[in-house]
């Protein structure tokens, strides 16, 4: 098993820096030189993690420090780090944007701190010279415990562009600049929110990960960058997937696919560490909810990428109504609860027939509809979190929900605009937008695994 002593995060000046680009062309270049890589991205997102897995093989973890408390982060990056070569962080937005204007909270900084991750700083460096080492001078001193120890510059005009930008960042900041990517050069990365996960799986997007393989090994210093990724090993007493006491004998069936399939790969992970087996089943190839299942998992994803197909397969919708109706303990999350409503309803108007387990239906908006952090408290007649406690999440999705009457809501959510009740909740399903980590309150899955040994044992 090798250490976890050679880590980089790759951290932008602010969105549109061309993170995405750089850790992709990186992780690509580095299994080219055959390393073994681990990616992690900061913060929420499902989208870059995707990225990630197809280009490594391995599956990429979130790093969030708002989510999680500070060891169970650390203790994400350490089990996810083993058998790795290099750690690659990917940044949100740019590298000390995080939960509030005032301090460096859920930042990607903060991870760097957290992790102790020496930092490549990727810099637009379109329109400007000089001026190029004030932006770094600045990064570098807001908090000097978050340590930039390389740059890459992002679309330069040319290679004398790039060699006047190295010149001043590396006079005035005492940091190397390991390489750049040109303007021209600028690849189009699909867009983020369309059926990214289905293209990925097949394999369309394999020529892109090769070509930024290739831009990356021409200008960039890898060796270089494989020299500035080395630290100190990261150790951390296990609280998230420390030893357990009681194991629950019990199956819980995950829809996966490329309708559903964004799931923290720590929740699965959770589930099993507490004794569950996991059976995952496609629903869009035509399979239903498995008969052994305890319990039933549907995750986020994009089923109105599909909604033809999923509304057409009846014996399948059937299958997830009676698991239902028969108390089997779900939890849909984002996609899936769209999956459960009456119909999904796309932008041109059309309207696609789902389960009908939640009155209602959900339409689908040309701009995103929610996006945030949420605090979650259950509200009463949620088996899986209580009015008492508290969980978090996120949201985001393209689409509004609606129903003519008044339901039971599953949560009172807390975001940057408040607090509103969300969801559904009613005997053994909990449905919503909101996405939760499980790291935040490992209650959760007791309380689940617990419910579903007393279903099954009373069936």
């Amino acid at each position: 098993m090798t250490d976890n002593s050679r880590r980089i995060v790759i951290a932008g000046t602010g969105s549109g820096a061309g993170k995405t680009t750089v850790t992709i062309g990186l992780m690509a270049a580095l299994i080219r030189k055959g390393h073994v890589v681990q990616g992690f991205k900061c913060g929420p997102d499902y989208i870059d993690p995707t990225y990630h897995t197809a280009v490594t093989g391995r599956a990429s973890r979130n790093l969030d420090s708002f989510m999680l408390e500070h060891e169970v982060v650390k203790e994400i990056f350490v089990r996810g780090s083993e058998g790795a070569d290099i750690s690659i962080i990917e940044g949100v937005m740019g590298m000390y944007d995080g939960k509030e204007a005032t301090s460096d909270k859920g930042s990607t900084a903060e991870i760097s701190i957290l992790t102790a991750s020496p930092v490549l700083l990727v810099v637009n460096c379109q329109s400007m010279a000089r001026s190029a080492a004030a932006i770094v001078k600045g990064f570098q001193l807001l908090n000097p415990q978050a340590k930039i120890v390389g740059v890459i510059a992002n679309k330069v005009g040319s290679e004398g562009h790039h060699k006047i930008v190295k010149a001043a960042i590396e006079q005035e900041c005492g940091i190397p600049v390991v390489g750049y990517l040109k303007r021209e050069n600028e690849l189009e990365i699909p867009e983020r929110h369309l059926g990214l996960v289905p293209s990925v799986e097949r394999g369309e997007l394999a020529p892109l990960f090769a070509k930024l393989a290739d831009l990356i090994h021409e200008t960039v210093d890898l060796d270089l960058v494989w020299e500035l990724a080395k630290a100190e090993p990261l150790q951390v007493e296990p609280k998230l997937f420390a030893p357990r006491d009681v194991n629950y004998d019990v199956t819980i069936a995950v829809a996966k696919d490329p309708a559903f399939h964004f799931y923290y790969p720590e929740n699965l992970e959770l589930l099993q560490a507490h004794g569950a087996k996991l059976a995952f089943f496609s629903p869009l190839a035509g399979e239903g909810v498995p008969e052994a299942a305890d319990g039933l998992y549907i995750g986020g994803g994009f089923p109105e990428e599909f909604a033809a197909e999923l509304s057409q397969n009846e014996p399948v919708k059937e299958s997830f109504r009676k698991a239902i109706a028969k108390g089997l303990p779900t939890l849909a999350e984002c996609g899936g609860f769209m999956f459960l409503t009456e119909a999904i309803v796309t932008t041109d108007g059309e309207s696609f027939p789902m389960l009908g387990v939640v009155p209602g239906k959900v339409t689908m908006q040309k701009k995103l509809a929610a996006l945030g952090y949420r605090e979650v408290r259950g509200k009463a007649g949620n088996f899986l979190i209580g009015p008492d406690e508290q969980a978090k999440g996120h949201e985001f999705h393209y689409s509004t929900y609606s129903s003519e009457r008044e339901l039971p809501a599953a949560y009172e959510t807390k975001g940057l605009r408040g607090t509103k009740p969300e969801g559904f909740a009613e005997g053994n399903l909990v449905a919503g937008y909101t996405h939760l980590h499980f790291g935040s309150n490992p209650e959760l899955v007791k309380r689940w695994l617990s419910l579903c040994a007393e279903v099954a044992a009373r069936a």
